[in-house]
């Protein structure tokens, strides 16, 4: 393929993250942002292989598709059975949130249009990337890495004994 084609699938996927993110916050259904979130989080990770990241792509799909939109979907629906809350939210704040997309935009702007030339790095990267990272995380960064494993384990625990302490309040009420 040409850098045209390249070019033209890179302004779609950047579309589709743009357009969805957009919907993720304007939409009044808490259900529909959350499956607009899906194509966001899809949309950043074709991102990712296209800056040659291809190691980040799939810790993307697997972590924010797989765990975390997973997980609030899943939370969205049964908060929605248990308290059978109507679903919808109102978009407040577009004068503040217009701003700051105006600030951004033309700090992205003048970041583009005042750097020299955009041009690849000359230098190539050897071995595996998924391999230099595995060696980090269980060399170097192996505390980090475990303290992280044991912080999840305990709001897991934590999470699970709270929804079990509503559940036995609310049957002795």
């Amino acid at each position: 393929m040409n850098n045209a084609t390249y070019i033209s699938i890179f302004y779609i996927f950047a579309a589709i993250t743009v357009f969805s993110a957009a919907f993720v916050v304007f939409s009044k259904n808490v259900i529909y942002s959350a499956f607009a979130l899906l194509f966001t989080f899809f949309g950043v990770a074709a991102l990712y292989v296209f800056l040659s990241a291809d190691f980040i792509a799939v810790t993307q799909i697997v972590v924010y598709v797989g765990g975390i939109l997973v997980l609030l979907l899943f939370g969205v629906m049964f908060t929605n059975s248990i308290m059978q809350a109507d679903l919808k939210s109102d978009v407040l704040h577009v004068v503040p949130g217009t701003l700051l997309l105006v600030a951004t935009v033309g700090g992205l702007l003048f970041t583009f249009y005042t750097t020299g030339t955009w041009k690849p790095s000359d230098v190539q990267l050897h071995g595996s990337v998924v391999e230099r990272i595995g060696i980090e995380t269980m060399s170097r960064y192996v505390l980090p890495f475990e303290m992280a494993s044991i912080l999840l384990l305990a709001v897991l625990i934590g999470a699970a004994f709270l929804a079990r302490y509503d559940k036995v309040r609310n049957n002795e009420q």
